[in-house]
């Protein structure tokens, strides 16, 4: 929701707030973004993240897709999908 400029450091950092899975408020900060539109791109991703929105962009779903997916398989298998995904960015 807020997107402020620490005086002290020239750097912008943003506060929003979201619910959770149990449906508590929660106050999420991020800081050391150089430029504002930096910020507010972030603010934008997290806040269609957290709200499971349908309106996200492909790239923004495939994105968050290879995040979740990364941990959990080999690299290689991780390089293929990235790949095909890459591929398939062009089309959208």
């Amino acid at each position: 929701m807020a997107v402020i400029k620490n005086h002290k450091t020239g750097m912008w950092e943003v506060r929003t707030y979201y619910k959770d899975l149990t449906g508590a408020r929660k106050q999420k900060t991020k800081r050391g973004f150089a430029k504002k539109s930096e910020a507010l791109e972030w603010e934008r991703n997290f806040k269609l993240k957290e709200n499971q929105s349908i309106s996200m962009s492909f790239k923004s779903f495939v994105d968050i897709y290879l995040t979740d997916l990364e941990p959990r398989i080999k690299r290689n298998t991780f390089l293929t999908k990235a790949q095909y995904f890459s591929d398939k960015e062009a089309l959208y």
